[in-house]
């Protein structure tokens, strides 16, 4: 019986590993519920995840352009322009407008929903229905990892 040398152990650890973790991968999540992004930053950093946080509209969109993240995370109620609002500059850019945005929100005001999926957005989850286990099976979702 071959047994496998130790380096190669090493290294089968570490491609396990590289593809669990979804390397390089960035979430921008923008909320002003510090609790929320705190809880989903630790979730998502524990799958592998950069994030970067940003608790309003304005600053969301300057990160966007700056983070160059590969997804968003966007609450639909921010202290200085609503998600949609946030939403039609992000998909108005040309350097934006590629990224995937996902709603997170507690609002679910029927029509807002459908102006946020008719703008652009890949999804709209409700937080109050959600584990982020299943956000985070979403992002990987989307973004294909």
């Amino acid at each position: 019986m071959v047994r496998p040398r130790l380096d190669e152990i090493i290294l089968l650890q570490f491609l396990e590993i590289a593809v669990t973790f979804n390397i390089d991968m960035k979430v921008l999540l923008i909320d002003d519920d510090l609790d929320f992004v705190h809880i989903f930053e630790a979730a998502l950093s524990k799958e592998g995840f950069q994030t970067v946080a940003s608790g309003t509209g304005e600053d969301g969109l300057a990160k966007a352009k700056s983070e160059k993240p590969d997804l968003i995370l966007l609450d639909q109620v921010l202290p200085d322009l609503s998600g949609n609002d946030v939403l039609k500059t992000l998909k108005a850019d040309d350097q934006t407008k590629v990224i995937p945005v996902i709603f997170l929100s507690n609002f679910s005001q029927e029509e807002l929903v459908k102006v946020a999926l008719n703008e652009g957005a890949v999804d709209y989850v409700f937080k109050y229905q959600v584990e982020p286990k299943d956000v985070i099976a979403k992002i990987k979702e989307v973004l294909k990892v």
